[in-house]
């Protein structure tokens, strides 16, 4: 089995500093540990804008860790962190839509 790399895109550093409850980060860093193994197991492929992305539910399912596996580099990138928030722009599969969009990428 191999041990994957996981980095914290820029955004996702951000993002996850701005989360002011240090339970909740904590819960978030222990779920992002967990993605050195077999991370494709672990969240839910997502489709149509996102595709190629995966989507993994942490604290509670309150918040979305959305990541992308790199297999060739052994490396799984987290690109967002946030709340899902259905309907609006604070969404973070709308962010994560509109940064991938915006950039290219390797800069998110």
């Amino acid at each position: 089995m191999f041990k994957y790399e996981v980095i914290l895109s820029k955004n996702a550093e951000n993002l996850l500093r701005k989360i002011k409850d240090n339970r909740e980060r904590k819960l978030i860093l222990a779920s992002l540990q967990k993605l050195e193994f077999e991370p494709e197991k672990r969240g839910k492929p997502l489709t149509q804008d996102l595709q190629g992305y995966y989507s993994l539910r942490v604290v509670g399912q309150r918040y979305r860790v959305i990541y992308r596996i790199e297999q060739e580099r052994i490396v799984v990138v987290v690109v967002s962190i946030g709340i899902r928030k259905q309907g609006d722009k604070q969404d973070i599969y709308e962010i994560t839509k509109k940064l991938i969009s915006e950039f290219n990428d390797n800069d998110v």
